[in-house]
C-alpha cells in the first residue's frame, strides 16, 4: 500500500475480530473492489477509488499469514496470551484487570477525588493547587499499589490507558518497571466498571487505519 502523506485524514477504528469480515465487506461496498496484500505484519487493503485500510493484530503482535480477511481474525483470536493485563488511570479514578486470555481472573477500580481548577488568585490559588496536587499524587499511589499487587509478576504485556501524565506517573512505581507496555494508549473516560471491560474489549480489537479517497 503506498505511503500515505502527512497531512492525508486517517480514521482509527477497532474491530472486534468476529466483526472484521463483515467490516471490510462492507468498505469495499461502499468504496469498490479491494486488493488484499499483508505489508509490515498488517492486512492491507486498496480499494478501486483510492481508498485504503491497514489493520493490525492487537497487542503489536505480527501477521505473516495469507492476506486474507478470515485469516487475519483467526490470528487475532490466537494472539491472545495466556498472561497479560490492562491498566487505566485518570486524576479521578484507576482500573486494573489481570486476564488470562479473554478471561478477567482478578482487577480493582477505584475513585479518589481529586478537586477541579479554581478560579481564585493569590495564596489562595497556590494553597489550592498544592492541595490538589497532593491529592492527585495520594490517587497515582493507590493506583500503583493496586497495580504492583495485581499486575507485578505479570508475565504477558500491558495494555494501558487514560491521562498520559496520570499512566506515566503510576508506571514510574519501581514495582511496575518490568512490565511491558505493548499498543497504543486507549482514551478513555474516568475508570469504572463498564469503562474497563470496553477498554479490554477494545485492547481484543483489530485496529483498523483508514484514508478515504474523498479525504
Amino acid at each position: 500500500m503506498p505511503s500515505v502523506p502527512s497531512m492525508t485524514p486517517v480514521t482509527v477504528v477497532l474491530v472486534p475480530p468476529a466483526r472484521l469480515e463483515r467490516w471490510v465487506a462492507n468498505f469495499s461496498d461502499r468504496h469498490g473492489p479491494t486488493t488484499l496484500s499483508v505489508e509490515g505484519g498488517a492486512l492491507a487493503g486498496t480499494a478501486q477509488d483510492g481508498s485504503t485500510f491497514r489493520a493490525a493484530l492487537p497487542l503489536e503482535q505480527q501477521h505473516g499469514g495469507p492476506a486474507e480477511v478470515v485469516a487475519l481474525a483467526a490470528a487475532a483470536v490466537a494472539a491472545v496470551p495466556d498472561d497479560w493485563g490492562v491498566l487505566l488511570v485518570r486524576k479521578g479514578g484507576f482500573a486494573v484487570a489481570r486476564l488470562a486470555g479473554t478471561t478477567v481472573v482478578a482487577s480493582k477500580v477505584g475513585q479518589r477525588h481529586v478537586q477541579g481548577r479554581t478560579k481564585a488568585g493569590g495564596q489562595s490559588q497556590q494553597r489550592f493547587a498544592r492541595r490538589r496536587d497532593n491529592q492527585a499524587r495520594a490517587a497515582y499511589e493507590a493506583a500503583a499499589d493496586h497495580a504492583a499487587g495485581l499486575l507485578g509478576d505479570l508475565a504477558g504485556p500491558l495494555v494501558v490507558g487514560g491521562d498520559r501524565g496520570a499512566v506515566e506517573e503510576v508506571l514510574a512505581d519501581a514495582r511496575l518497571a518490568r512490565l511491558a507496555v505493548v499498543g497504543t494508549r486507549l482514551p478513555v473516560p474516568d475508570p469504572r466498571r463498564a469503562v474497563l471491560e470496553q477498554a479490554v474489549a477494545d485492547a481484543l480489537s483489530v485496529r483498523v487505519e483508514v484514508v478515504n479517497a474523498d479525504g
